[in-house]
């Protein structure tokens, strides 16, 4: 329904405004041909925000009214939203509730949400797995996400590290994989102590399957991604990229700082298959440059000696083209044993880094480092050709990830949210690209006057693309973008 030629300002733009009760940072979920009681059958967008709240809209008739709407707070009986003053940190501000994207199965009809609350003093993170009809918990959830492991690390006791629910945040999206659904955990800001986590819970019954620790002996190590979802192969192979952190898995140990994990689950444990860590992990740890700023992006067969490829990013700006096959471990004298790497292929540094994966689209992979220009890197013969196609837009904050829609290998489009107004509280902006010439900029929501502007932005947000209409997650709405009637 989307072109090139159609998503322009005069036939394209704002068609509607759902007001929510909190910052979006979930990814808007799409689901199509639900059935709801007495209500019949609708297309349904689902938005989570941080009061705690998911909304189901009617995605094609939207209106303020929702479908339906539950919320995992009651003030009255003292369960909350946590404060950042609660975490010592404001990066997510003015509380903390759902921060990373739910995950849909549409074998059961559930979605599955992970939340964080404060109750009388306590703190909780609970895996929700909700019926999409009605809203309703299924399965006898929620349950509780805890946990614990066997480790000296930091916050350790007694020869284990527990997961503490205040100290971490769920940050990647949710994975459901072969009736699985994945969690991953990093930390509020860097406050100690704190671990990168992964669990995992049957979908169907949400019993805990395995618990698994990046740091059991060490420190650090978050997995946030830039909230990224957790990334999956079809040999049912997990992959999580973690942040700085000790690192000592070349000398025998369990430590993973700063690395691309491949995990699959073994008799009930969550077992490193292999792994990838940078010749440089000590110096990007020292300086902060977390190397799990960005998410491992898994790509289609690519033709050549390694057919089985991942690509990530992280703070420093280095590209990695990884064979999954053989991840490559660490090399102290430099990263020559991968299948290829592209030093200063962003511009890297702080906030000048890669935060979120990549966007992959007909052997062309997209993504946008802050303070830089958008960029193309062409996957010829399984390997990135060099240098990337540059587009003309430079965005300060400019580390969202993107959105292509396209009919197969026609008429593609790259969406992405321009955010740099995130931390005035001004609007957030859609822009739209010409996927094959990054040059061409078809349609931005600044063009239209006050017309098609959004609500304001939340950093790290990313559009969804479904069905004609492009929705937006704001900090008090979720915007559709559509043809105009």
């Amino acid at each position: 329904m989307l072109t090139p030629d159609n998503v322009n300002s005069t036939q394209f733009g704002k068609l509607s405004t759902l007001p929510v009760d909190g910052n979006v940072y979930a990814q808007p979920l799409y689901v199509e041909n639900v059935l709801i009681p007495e209500r019949g059958y609708h297309n349904i967008v689902f938005v989570a925000t941080e009061h705690d709240s998911v909304y189901a809209f009617d995605a094609d008739n939207p209106g303020p009214v929702p479908l339906w709407r539950t919320t995992f707070i009651d003030p009255a009986a003292g369960i909350t939203t946590v404060s950042p003053i609660d975490v010592n940190a404001d990066n997510i501000y003015p509380e903390i509730g759902i921060t990373s994207t739910p995950v849909f199965d549409p074998a059961n009809r559930t979605l599955y949400v992970a939340s964080k609350t404060k109750e009388n003093g306590n703190y909780f993170h609970r895996l929700h797995a909700l019926d999409i009809t009605t809203g309703a918990e299924k399965y006898g959830g929620p349950v509780v996400i805890q946990g614990s492991v066997l480790g000296t690390g930091d916050g350790s006791s007694g020869g284990e590290v527990a997961f503490d629910a205040l100290k971490h945040l769920n940050r990647p999206g949710l994975l459901l994989l072969n009736g699985v659904v994945y969690i991953a955990f990093g930390s509020h800001d860097d406050n100690d102590p704190y671990h990168g986590w992964v669990f995992a819970y049957d979908g169907s019954t949400l019993q805990q399957i395995a618990v698994f620790n990046a740091t059991p002996n060490g420190s650090r190590a978050g997995i946030w991604q830039g909230g990224s979802g957790i990334a999956s192969d079809a040999l049912g192979n997990v992959y999580v990229a973690t942040g700085n952190g000790t690192f000592d898995a070349n000398v025998g140990g369990l430590d993973y700082g700063d690395s691309v994990l491949k995990l699959k689950i073994q008799n009930g444990t969550l077992t490193v298959l292999d792994y990838f860590t940078p010749a440089d992990q000590d110096s990007l740890n020292a300086a902060d440059l977390d190397f799990g700023s960005g998410g491992p992006l898994v790509l289609p067969d690519q033709p050549g000696p390694y057919p089985h490829l991942l690509t990530i990013a992280g703070k420093k700006g280095t590209l990695y083209l990884l064979n999954r096959d053989n991840l490559g471990r660490f090399n102290a004298g430099g990263d020559s044993q991968v299948v290829q790497f592209v030093s200063g292929a962003f511009t890297g540094g702080g906030d000048a880094g890669v935060f979120g994966s990549a966007t992959y689209w007909n052997s062309q992979v997209y993504c946008q480092a802050g303070k830089d220009l958008m960029k193309d890197f062409p996957l010829v013969g399984g390997l990135f050709s060099t240098p990337p196609i540059v587009g003309t837009d430079w965005f300060q904050f400019g580390r969202d990830p993107t959105s292509v829609s396209a009919n197969g290998s026609a008429g593609a489009i790259l969406w992405v949210l321009q955010t740099d107004n995130f931390v005035w509280g001004g609007p957030v902006a859609l822009h739209a690209y010409d996927a094959t010439n990054l040059s061409r900029i078809l349609y931005t929501s600044q063009q239209a006057g006050s017309r098609d502007v959004a609500g304001p932005a939340v950093k790290f947000s990313v559009p969804t693309v479904a069905n004609g209409k492009v929705f937006v997650g704001t900090q008090n709405a979720l915007i559709v973008y559509g043809l105009l009637p």
